[in-house]
Order: structure tokens, then sequence, then C-alpha cells
């Protein structure tokens, strides 16, 4: 028999926690094992190997995972995919075969291109991201065995050496020959459960466009990128000595036992005559300007310790795999009302910001670990290794980051849609977006470092907060208060930006009319270049590009302030499944987003000849020989696409032998 599809489910150990390390480490390890070996081939019944009691996996099957003509599919591939790259190339290289060119770390692996994930084509309908949560919402008849928790638990990870266990470290089949055969029908059941999706999904296929963008996400995510390990365990330990002195210095003040202690600082600010009911680190900023003596003393040195940048160097300690580089810190589709991606492990979508000129020579003493030097020159340690995280990514040797990202890729996005002509023009000529927004809200000019130049951060508070219908609230997040606005001043801020881009406003409206419409009357609707459609059940979004968003179950109902609203099902801010209100600006910002994600996309595909090892929203940083032209890189950042020709985007970019912000 001609094996053209296997569905693979595998049950593992190993003594590395993947929730902190990610699959490469995990898979690494040489206490990785493969316990279970769950597969149905060309959609038959399921078969599991078990491997931890003798089992052997029969040679076509291992011939059929490197075949690039087998699609391969799981729920969350990714995990299966690295997993089996590591078994076959340790234990059956003569069925490895990797990818890529040699000088490529992403040929370590089995090709992604065969691969498809059920996860993601949950993701892609607006599904949970997980087996036991997908199937649930889709109400199929074989659910996930919910014993499979503890079975994880006690099969798949160190166990601790009790008496009653004779002191083991790991449980065996045979030490639980009951739990042993129950693992197994777990994991025959979620290969079962994994192929159901497939079939209650196959009425909304997931575009070979996607698949193609997952497969080079893949190729990312195993090209990883590499890390100073110098930088990063400098960091960790000048992290300790800065705060061990700064408690310290903290104690010597105040006196108290552990300055930590938010019971004991409020008392103490107390007894010196300051009342606060929130010791957050926003809360302490706003504190310090009206304070002075040891009182202010005493908050700043609680400001200094409040910083987490240490969180990120030891995430990138436990990351590391053993090429120096981190892999898999990017989960496709892990935004799945925009198909953004998500974060993972380091989290390279929120990295602090770095502002210090002198960038280069606060990192070189970091990495030589002259903690004495840093210390002379730099008050606020902590604040200073937080500014040198993006540094710890470094490209390999002779070679050299490219970072090129689109100048403010959202706002002429919905710039386009709207028809908001004034900012396209703006766009067009290469201007300040800030500075014209603050010229149209104010009527008078306003140039960066020129005539009333005091406005451009008023246009750019607005600009930030106010595109999705956003409103005082919306600024005050954004941080407009600390910015030195008033209070008095921020609804006015507010009309001033509405009524300087009235088709913003008006495409809002149009959308959230379009919406309802299409729930209300189960009829396709548009709005410009953007669709809505109900069917069966699901409200769909079809972008530009192809693509479309997903809304499960949706429906019309009545909001707070008792108008008429759009909610639908999903995973709400607190990760849990649940009914999600909407309206117009909401369902805009996401149609944007989307967009701009889109376009980067697209860029990511006209690139990828090149090393890309990470992106951020706008931004991608490619590793590159030492002769590769920034100019030429910047120049596909801002190709247009065929689905969105006039749009205009600008790619900048900048060569730097450590990532940072420019």
């Amino acid at each position: 028999m001609k094996i053209k599809e296997m569905s693979i489910d595998l049950e593992t150990y190993c003594d590395v926690d993947i929730s902190k390390c990610g699959a490469y480490k995990y898979a690494e390890s040489v206490n990785f094992e493969i316990l279970l070996f769950g597969v149905s081939v060309n959609g038959g019944p399921v078969t599991v190997y078990d491997l931890a009691c003798g089992d052997t996996i029969p040679d076509e099957i291992l011939a059929a995972l490197a075949d690039e003509s087998v699609t391969k599919w799981a729920f969350n591939a990714s995990f299966e995919r690295v997993c089996l790259s590591n078994w076959l190339y340790n234990h059956r290289p003569e069925y490895f075969k990797g990818y890529s060119i040699p000088s490529d770390p992403a040929g370590s692996y089995l090709d992604p291109s065969s691969w498809k994930c059920t996860m993601i084509w949950s993701a892609y309908l607006g599904l949970p991201l997980n087996l036991a949560g997908a199937g649930a919402v889709l109400g199929l008849e074989n659910q996930k065995l919910t014993e499979g928790k503890d079975l994880i638990r006690y099969f798949c990870s160190p166990c601790k050496p009790t008496k009653a266990n004779g002191g083991r470290t790991r449980n065996l089949p045979h030490h639980a020959p009951e739990k042993w055969d129950l693992f197994k029908k777990y994991n025959l059941r979620d290969v079962e459960v994994e192929m159901s999706i497939q079939k209650r999904l196959a009425r909304y296929p997931v575009p070979e466009q996607v698949w193609d963008e997952y497969h080079l996400d893949q190729e990312i995510n195993d090209r990883g990128i590499l890390l100073d390990m110098g930088v990063v365990n400098n960091a960790i330990a000048f992290d300790a000595r800065s705060r061990s002195a700064l408690m310290e210095t903290m104690q010597d003040l105040t006196a108290l036992d552990n300055p930590n202690s938010v019971a004991q600082m409020k008392q103490w600010l107390s007894a010196n005559g300051l009342e606060t009911e929130s010791l957050g680190k926003k809360d302490v900023a706003k504190l310090i300007p009206d304070t002075e003596g040891s009182i202010r003393e005493a908050l700043q040195l609680r400001l200094q310790l409040a910083k987490s940048s240490v969180k990120k160097y030891q995430a990138m300690r436990n990351a590391v795999c053993r090429d120096g580089r981190a892999h898999g810190m990017f989960q496709f589709y892990g935004a799945n009302r925009s198909g953004r991606w998500a974060g993972r492990l380091i989290q390279l979508q929120n990295l602090p910001q770095n502002h210090m000129p002198d960038l280069a020579e606060a990192r070189e003493l970091v990495r030589t670990g002259d903690y004495d030097t840093l210390e002379l020159l730099y008050d606020d340690i902590p604040d200073t290794l937080s500014q040198l995280i993006r540094t710890a990514f470094i490209p390999r040797s002779g070679y050299k980051f490219v970072v090129s990202d689109y100048s403010a890729i959202e706002a002429r996005v919905l710039s386009y849609l709207a028809g908001e002509k004034w900012r396209s023009r703006v766009f067009a000529e290469g201007k300040d977006i800030y500075c014209a927004s603050a010229s149209q809200m104010f009527g008078v000019p306003v140039e960066k470092h020129g005539v009333n130049s005091h406005l451009r951060q008023k246009g750019k508070i607005a600009e930030l907060a106010l595109g999705y219908g956003g409103s005082v609230g919306a600024l005050k997040s954004m941080g407009a208060l600390e910015m030195g606005l008033t209070e008095d001043e921020l609804q006015p801020l507010v009309d001033a930006w509405r009524s300087a881009n009235p088709n913003i406003v008006q495409y809002w409206w149009d959308v959230d009319a379009a919406v309802k419409t299409t729930v209300k009357q189960r009829i396709t609707t548009k709005v410009g270049n953007i669709h809505f459609q109900y069917k069966s059940g699901m409200l769909f979004i079809h972008l530009p590009s192809g693509r479309t968003l997903s809304y499960v179950k949706p429906k019309l109902g009545e909001n707070r302030f008792g108008g008429e609203s759009v909610t639908y099902e999903g995973v709400g801010s607190n990760k849990k499944w649940q009914r999600i209100e909407s309206y117009g600006p909401k369902f805009v910002e996401n149609i944007v987003q989307a967009i701009s994600r889109d376009l980067l996309c697209f860029a990511m595909q006209n690139l990828s000849f090149c090393f890309i090892c990470g992106h951020v929203h706008d931004e991608v940083i490619i590793e590159c020989s030492q002769d590769v032209s920034v100019d030429a890189i910047c120049s596909i950042m801002s190709r247009s696409p065929d689905w969105m020709a006039d749009i205009l985007i600008r790619g900048d970019g900048y060569e730097t032998e450590f990532y940072r912000k420019d």
C-alpha cells in the first residue's frame, strides 16, 4: 500500500521542562525518548506502536516521515516534527533527511513543507489552540480522554523519589500496567480526535497560501536566532549583584526586614506621611515627582528593584539549544482574531526599547563582565540591563543583521481602507504622520523640530490611541497623562482627531452596519474591498489577500449601554472560551491588523531566500553576509502585492552587529 497521508501523535519522556525550554531543547536532550507512536495511514484505523515496551515502527512509515510526497498531519505538528527529527537523526539516521543548504541551521530538521497542523486549521477558524478545547467546541463524538494530564504527569517527566516508590526518579510501564494500558488508549484517542477535527472542518479548508506561510514560519523557527551567552550569563549575575546592593540600601534607609513587602512598605510610607493604595510600577513612578528626601529615594529604589529585566535573560538561558540558538520563538496564528504571530519562550514581541546613546559600550561592559565600571558609569543598573536585552541576539560569526520594518503600517492600511486621502498624501510625500495629524487636528503647521513642535506629541498619542474607536480611556492607557497632557485636554483631543478623520470614523460604522446586517439577515455584505459572509453558524470576513477571519456562532445582543451589538464565541482575555462582545471599530482593528500581517507575510515570502531568523509585527530580522545591501532588503519590503497594488508601504532598515531598535 502506498502511503499518501498519515495522522500522528507522540507521547514522549524527557527530563527537560518543555513549558520553559520549548520543543527544540526538549527533543535534543540525551534523556529524550518516544514512548508511544500513534498513527493512522491513509485515514485507516489507528495503530499505537509501544516503543517503551519494545515495539518498532515499520520501515515504510519511517521512510514516509521524510518523504515530501506524503502529507503528515498532527495537532501542534511542530512538536511531532521536531521530536521525530531528533529521534530519526539519533536512532534511524538512514531515514533522516534535512532541508535547506548546509550553512542554514534550519536544515537540521525534517522539511516542514509536507507537514500540516490541525491546530493551525482550528486557529484559522477561530477555534481554541488545544485539542480538548477544539474538540469540545466542535461537539465531536470522540473527545480527548480527560485522564490525559495525570497520565502525562506520571509517565512523561521525572518523579520525586519516595519510600513508597522505592526511591525511583521515573515511572515506567511496569510500575503501573493498568495506567500504561490507559495511556495507550489516550494516545490512540488523540489521533482519532485529530482526524475527527479534519473531517468536521473539511468544508472550510485552509487556503494553500496560508499553509505556505506556515511552512515558512516553521523554517524560521527551525533556524532560530543566536544568543550571546556571555551577555546573558553576565547580565543575570549583574542583576543579582545589583539587586542585593539595592536591597541592602533599601533596608538601611527604611529599617524594614523586607522592603519588597507591599504591606511593610505601605506602612513605612504611611508613618512618613505618604498614603498610597498601590505600589505598582506606574503608581510609584507617579508618586516620585511629588516627594523628596528619604521617601523619594525609597520609591526610586523600589522602582529599580521592580525591573523585570532578568526574567528575559533567564528565559534565554532556559531556551538556548546546543547550537547556541533559541528555536521555536514564534507561534503561527497565535492571535486567531487577526492571524498574527504570538511570541513564545523569550517573547520577542514585547522586549523593552533601548534609548541609550552608548548602547554598544554598555553592552561590552556586560559581555566582558566589568561590573565595577558599569556601576561607575550608570546610575540605574536594572534599567541598563533592561535596555540591553535586545543586544543578546546576535548574528553568526562573519554575518550581520539587517533589520527592516514598515513605517506606520497600521496607519497606512487604515487610511487606505477608509479612503482618508489627506493621510495617504502624507505617506506618499514621506512626511511625518504625527506632525501631519497634529496639523490637521489643530489647523496650524507642525514640524518635528520646528514650528509648533510641541503639538507633535499630541498628534502621536492621538494616532496611537484613537484609530480604532478609542476615547479618553484609550489615551490614558497609552500614557497620555504621563506624557504631560492634562485630564481636561483628553476629550477635546478625541474630538479633534475624529473631526480631522471623518472617513475613518465613517468606516468604523459602515463596518459595524455591515456585520450586523450579515449576522441578522445572513446575507453577504461588503464595505470597500472587505466582504462579510454568514455561513453555517460562522461569520467570515474576507480580506483582499484571499485569507478570511472567522468568528464562531455570531449573534446580535444588547450591550451594557442598551444598544445593539454583535457577540461571538472565542478565547477571551482570561484565556477561556466565552462569548465576546464586539462592534465596528473593534472589527476594523482586526481587519487592519490582519492586512498588516498579510503585507508582512508577503514581504517575508519575497525575502525567503534570506536567512530570516526573527520578526515582530512590522519588522523582519535577517542574518546575512556582510555584502548584503540594506537598500535591497528595504526595496523588497516596499513592494506592494497584486491584491493591494496601490497601497503606499515603505520599508526602512539598518544593519547591526547585534539586535537593537534603531
